[in-house]
């Protein structure tokens, strides 16, 4: 089974998504939030090509909630976490891998 690696990137954005959440919605929200990317988690290792690919080599797209598209990539061993992109924003801003 894969390791799950998180990059520096996606640290940064799921902790701001559970943030705003906690900032501008409720702790209900938040632990939602929590709970989906939880059980994706728990998904990926046994089936890393569950969500579509990109157009970039080994880069997955799985949307985890409509605002909060996650980003990951396979290799043999892992599946590292790129980003947890917020859909709302300007996909111009989301550089390539």
């Amino acid at each position: 089974m894969r390791e799950i690696i998180w990059s520096d990137n996606a640290k940064s954005d799921y902790d701001n998504n559970i943030d705003f959440l906690l900032r501008e919605w409720s702790v209900t929200e938040a632990l939602q939030f929590v709970d989906e990317v939880a059980a994706i988690l728990k998904t990926l290792p046994l089936m890393p090509e569950m969500f579509p690919a990109t157009g970039y080599k080994d880069l997955y797209k799985g949307v985890v909630c409509k605002q909060i598209t996650m980003l990951y990539k396979v290799t043999p061993t892992t599946i590292e976490l790129i980003r947890f992109w917020n859909n709302y924003q300007s996909p111009d801003r989301l550089k390539p891998v």
